[in-house]
């Protein structure tokens, strides 16, 4: 979004995935931050716009609300990003999901459907939903980078041993051998949620 020209502050309370963005983000004026959420403490009528993008749904919207509220201008408004693989529409990705239940059976990621971003009442107090919008789009891969991506997956980067990541990376490069060629798209859909500073 940094081409769009405006100013951009960056929070992420994982401070790798900072350090990530400031690698990735080289020679850009972005100003990054370790912090989760709910620590934010940015002047009032900091921000013109704040996104929040694959992450919106792990927030404790009681106490972030009012924060972000107050760090909103006038008229701004909160965007909430997310997209999502479609394991029932698409074969691979499917494949791939009910690989991750074998190894991580109490997975709650698994099973995603296109449908509107679920805002949480307590954001009508202060907001309006202004706009939504849910469409499919098609991501390409190849067999090591969808292999990446569903590594990186809470179902197994952040949930399993190391062993076990390295047996299901084999079992999954197997599996993509058999069922997708070098380069394939994966079928997803993405939803985006604006909500107005009343």
């Amino acid at each position: 979004m940094y081409q769009y020209g405006a100013k951009w502050t960056a929070a992420d309370i994982s401070e790798n995935q900072i350090e990530q963005a400031e690698i990735l983000s080289k020679g850009m004026d972005i100003d990054y931050h370790v912090i989760s959420t709910e620590d934010i403490s940015f002047s009032d009528n900091s921000f013109d716009v704040i996104t929040a993008c694959q992450c919106f749904w792990y927030f404790d919207h009681e106490a972030v609300m009012p924060k972000l509220y107050r760090m909103l201008k006038q008229g701004g408004s909160i965007l909430v990003l997310y997209m999502a693989w479609l394991p029932f529409e698409d074969e691979i990705a499917g494949a791939s999901e009910k690989l991750v239940l074998k190894y991580n059976p109490n997975w709650s990621g698994a099973g995603e459907t296109k449908h509107p971003i679920d805002i949480p009442d307590c954001y009508k107090e202060k907001f309006v939903l202004a706009y939504h919008e849910e469409f499919t789009l098609r991501i390409p891969f190849t067999r090591e980078s969808w292999n990446g991506r569903m590594k990186a997956c809470r179902g197994i980067g952040a949930s399993l041993t190391e062993k076990e990541i390295s047996m299901w990376e084999q079992e999954h490069m197997t599996l993509l051998e058999q069922i997708a060629l070098s380069e394939f798209d994966i079928l997803h859909y993405a939803a985006i949620a604006e909500l107005k500073k009343h």
